[in-house]
């Protein structure tokens, strides 16, 4: 039986193959973070495979839609989220293709905790990464260390799941399969674009709707989904979207692909039209040839051997590929540059009270400001090559007298650098002194700003990269001009990371941040070529929710790779053709 697979589009998305953001895999940013403090032991990467089996059944006219959640236990005993599966739509034995990334430390002990939800069908519609957990139906958890797994002779361990409070419950909750594959250290990727004629229909009143789902075969015989394409409604002649495999997901050119062509039914029960095994290494000679292959037709109730369809499989597509990592780009040279503005707006809270996001105290204690600035700064500062970094302040009322959604932090009428993390805070509180807070809260010309530097670099060929950080309490007053910024913004080598302090509410910073899969739009109807806002609120960061090095440097890498793809920029030391 086939699956729904859900993350964005009611379960009609591709998943697995992705082409222009980075390919799912460890944060090598936070990575090399650490790494440069001497904080990571030597590790080796795994990916971890997720399949359930016997869940509990919690909707009533359909089954449950399942998801798996990731944690790792950290040395304070919390757990952290390290990752989540894409929703699986009815089904209670579902095996799941998104893989969950971790460095394996073999001289630590490193505690998982699996949780699998039942997701509401009025969420199908979002990215996983959006969902609320209480929101959500729990199925059970399970427990196991890293070792049990990668200790197994077949990297692979069976778990009975259990309730939350580590006794099972009267009723059966079924079981995880977890798999443990070393992650393979190359650049090698394919981009395959697949097209099938004459497709059987498996509808009675009307044509059927296909996807392909491409698994690997395994040690042991059988085979791990690694990607599907999206659903192509009603054509029984459908071309999809091209795909992007990795090495670690096809392992080899030899290694058998099977390749399965299913009719999408929204109750998750997919029909299969037609199924062919090959290698990479025959997909490509396929292309070459311009050949094609015949479907083939399992065996069923009524027929106990194979058929060969007159349903056929084409290959319009096959380009090796070489996907560089962030890693590659910045260690060839690329330099990445910070962008500091801080929101001096009256909705802060007046700065000689208590009270106020901006007030100082005389005892050393730092208020909300200066907290981010530290703690943020840590982490860009690393990163940032000269640490001069342009710090602007908006929403204040300048020492001329006029309100200002853009001036330099320093008071300098021309220079707008200050040089390391001291000179933020050095200019932060001198400017404390010299600026009345104000407003509205206008994010536009500070955006238009930065965008400026990044396109006059970018017109000098400049290997250079700009991240704009934008610290704010998150009372936002010019969303669509802000909003069309951001997508004039979106052409250039930039990205913008907005750290949220106090406890405001930050729905607009929410919106900025195109987490729900659609790209911002603006008021003129022009789409962002791709998506550069990160939203972090801090509030969550000191509740331990999340780690500051991790949330902020989230979505970096593949914003970052994303502008280098899409403008096949490669790094510096690769020839430019």
């Amino acid at each position: 039986m086939g699956q729904c697979f859900s993350d964005v589009n009611g379960g009609k998305q591709a998943v697995g193959g992705a082409t222009t953001a980075a390919a799912s895999g460890p944060n090598d940013a936070v990575d090399h973070f650490f790494r440069a403090r001497g904080q990571h032991s030597l590790s080796t990467q795994i990916e971890l495979s997720l399949s359930a089996s016997k869940l509990l059944d919690l909707d009533f006219t359909s089954k449950s839609d399942p998801m798996a959640v990731v944690y790792m236990k950290r040395r304070d005993g919390k757990l952290e989220e390290i990752g989540r599966t894409e929703v699986i739509l009815n089904s209670l034995e579902p095996s799941w293709i998104q893989k969950i990334n971790i460095a394996y430390q073999f001289e630590t002990v490193q505690m998982l905790t699996f949780r699998v939800y039942d997701v509401d069908s009025k969420y199908h519609n979002l990215p996983v990464t959006t969902l609320k957990l209480q929101d959500q139906d729990f199925l059970g958890e399970t427990t196991c260390a890293v070792s049990e797994i990668i200790t197994k002779r077949d990297r692979s361990l069976t778990l009975n799941l259990r309730n939350t409070n580590g006794i099972r419950g009267s009723g059966n909750k079924g079981t995880l399969t977890v798999r443990a594959d070393e992650t393979v250290a190359s650049r090698n990727a394919i981009e395959l674009r697949f097209r099938c004629s004459a497709l059987e229909n498996k509808d009675t009143f009307s044509t059927s709707d296909p996807f392909l789902r491409i698994s690997r075969a395994s040690e042991n015989g059988g085979y791990i989904p690694i990607c599907k394409t999206e659903v192509v409604n009603n054509n029984l002649n459908p071309t999809w979207k091209p795909l992007c495999l990795t090495m670690q997901q096809f392992m080899s050119k030899e290694n058998p692909l099977l390749i399965e062509c299913f009719d999408f039914n929204t109750n998750g029960n997919h029909v299969l039209i037609g199924k062919v095994q090959k290698s990479v290494a025959e997909i490509e000679a396929l292309h070459q040839s311009r050949a094609c292959a015949n479907l083939i037709s399992p065996p069923s109730a009524f027929r106990h051997h194979e058929k060969i369809m007159k349903s056929q499989i084409f290959v319009d597509g096959f380009v090796e590929k070489q996907l560089y990592s962030f890693i590659d780009y910045i260690s060839s040279g690329y330099e990445l540059n910070f962008m500091v503005a801080v929101d001096f707006t009256a909705s802060n809270g007046n700065p000689t009270t208590p009270g106020s996001l901006h007030y100082i105290d005389h005892s050393g204690r730092l208020n909300a400001y200066q907290q981010a600035i530290m703690e943020v700064g840590e982490v860009i500062q690393f990163y940032d090559s000269d640490r001069r970094f342009p710090a602007w302040g908006f929403g204040g009322i300048t020492p001329n007298g006029s309100v200002s959604h853009c001036f330099n932090l320093n008071g300098s009428p021309t220079d707008f650098e200050v040089e390391g993390v001291e000179g933020i805070m050095a200019a932060y509180s001198a400017a404390l002194h010299n600026v009345s807070l104000s407003g509205p809260t206008l994010f536009g010309r500070v955006i238009d700003k930065a965008a400026d530097i990044a396109g006059h670099s970018l017109s000098c060929n400049q290997a250079k990269y700009y991240i704009l950080l934008i610290i704010t309490d998150g009372v936002v007053s010019d969303l669509n001009e802000t909003i069309n910024s951001v997508v004039k913004a979106s052409d250039l080598p930039l990205s913008i990371l907005i750290v949220g302090v106090g406890d405001a509410d930050f729905k607009n910073m929410e919106i900025l941040d195109a987490d729900n899969g659609r790209r911002l739009e603006s008021t003129s109807g022009r789409v962002a070529t791709r998506d550069i806002v990160q939203f972090v609120p801090m509030r969550e960061v000191h509740a331990g929710q999340i780690s500051v090095v991790q949330s902020l440097l989230e979505e970096l890498p593949s914003q970052f790779l994303s502008y280098m793809r899409c403008r096949d920029f490669k790094p510096l030391n690769v020839p430019q053709f």
